[in-house]
């Protein structure tokens, strides 16, 4: 007996997204059903490439039509973050925005942003990294990049373009140890521009690397692109606990989500014995995330080659994806990736 799409439909009806807690039908994530016999093909197009539960989404789906219509199942899977949301009118091609942001500096924070942004490329989803910090920008070190950007016939800025990411900063437009001496207006006028005037294209996800701290530039991306979402990043010491009441009270007085808490320097792992020590103690971002009733993302432990590959120009997830630090990280980044579905998917309709 042939069964026609609609069958395949009706039978997948109670089957959910296990984030989203609503049926993958009425989401209209089920796509592409093409039946031949007793065997079917169907697309699960997922709100993210980063989704860590695909082999769960896709066990459940076979699972429901072999038992309701004794087929045979294969599920491909797609994504597709257009659906979800898209960020502000000043950057009409970027669905989504991530502020990687602290409430002091030293806390590892541009590491986590570039390393965020490379792990969420490496799922087959089209990233930027904007580097926010005007005053300290960090994005040339990393990425090896200290020469200014092509800009077109009408003067807009072409960012550069390594390891599958546009990247933009202040770094890029500056000589080698000159200072930015800018406030209010001025300020206020170059992170525009570094938004509106750039040719982002088309990107499933925009990580904005802040400056440390609750100032001006934090105050000026929220007006900008109000449905940004936060990442706050901080270190395992009880003390960071302040830095992050303040870092979410911020986002929380300009209407940002703040989507969780990550603990970056989370132990030294020695690259030697694979034996980890908690030098800066343990539990803070834990604590931290509890507290104040968000998402913890889980640890970042501190190892050599973090430390060394962010020198060097090529952050760890490519230069040593095996290492602890790099895992880490990426594991952070679908989680990242999943609770930013979560919030987006959940403030907009279902499809039919």
């Amino acid at each position: 007996m042939s069964h026609s799409e609609a069958d395949i439909k009706a039978a997948l009806k109670g089957v959910q997204d296990p984030d989203l807690k609503q049926d993958l039908v009425d989401l209209g994530m089920i796509r592409d059903i093409t039946v031949a016999g007793d065997a079917v093909t169907l697309t699960v197009q997922l709100t993210t490439p980063a989704c860590p539960l695909k082999d769960k989404i896709s066990g459940d789906v076979k699972a429901a039509l072999k038992e309701r219509l004794g087929v045979t199942t294969t599920v491909n899977f797609g994504a597709d973050t257009a659906r979800v949301q898209t960020a502000s009118d000043l950057i009409p091609g970027v669905r989504n925005v991530v502020f990687v942001a602290s409430g002091k500096g030293g806390v590892g924070k541009s590491t986590v942003a570039a390393n965020l942004a490379l792990a969420l490329s490496d799922t087959g989803a089209s990233v930027g990294l904007l580097d926010g910090d005007i005053y300290g920008p960090s994005v040339p070190t990393m990425f090896d990049l200290h020469h200014q950007p092509r800009a077109t016939d009408d003067k807009r800025i072409i960012p550069h373009e390594k390891l599958g990411l546009k990247l933009m900063s202040m770094g890029f437009l500056l000589e080698d140890g000159q200072p930015v001496i800018w406030r209010g207006p001025m300020l206020d006028s170059a992170l525009r521009q570094f938004l509106g005037q750039v040719e982002w294209g088309e990107l499933d996800y925009l990580v904005v690397d802040l400056p440390p701290g609750t100032g001006d530039v934090q105050m000026s991306l929220a007006r900008m692109v109000p449905q940004a979402m936060a990442l706050i990043v901080t270190t395992p010491q009880d003390v960071a606990l302040a830095d992050v009441q303040r870092a979410i009270g911020m986002f929380g007085t300009v209407n940002i989500q703040v989507l969780g808490v990550v603990e970056n320097m989370s132990g030294f792992v020695c690259g030697h014995c694979g034996e980890k020590t908690e030098i800066f103690g343990s539990g803070a971002g834990a604590r931290a995330a509890k507290k104040y009733q968000v998402t913890y993302f889980g640890e970042v432990p501190l190892t050599e080659k973090v430390v060394a590959a962010g020198d060097k120009g090529l952050p760890v997830v490519k230069s040593d994806p095996d290492d602890p630090a790099a895992i880490a990280l990426k594991n952070v980044s679908y989680r990242v990736a999943q609770q930013i579905a979560i919030k987006a998917t959940s403030s907009q309709p279902a499809t039919a």
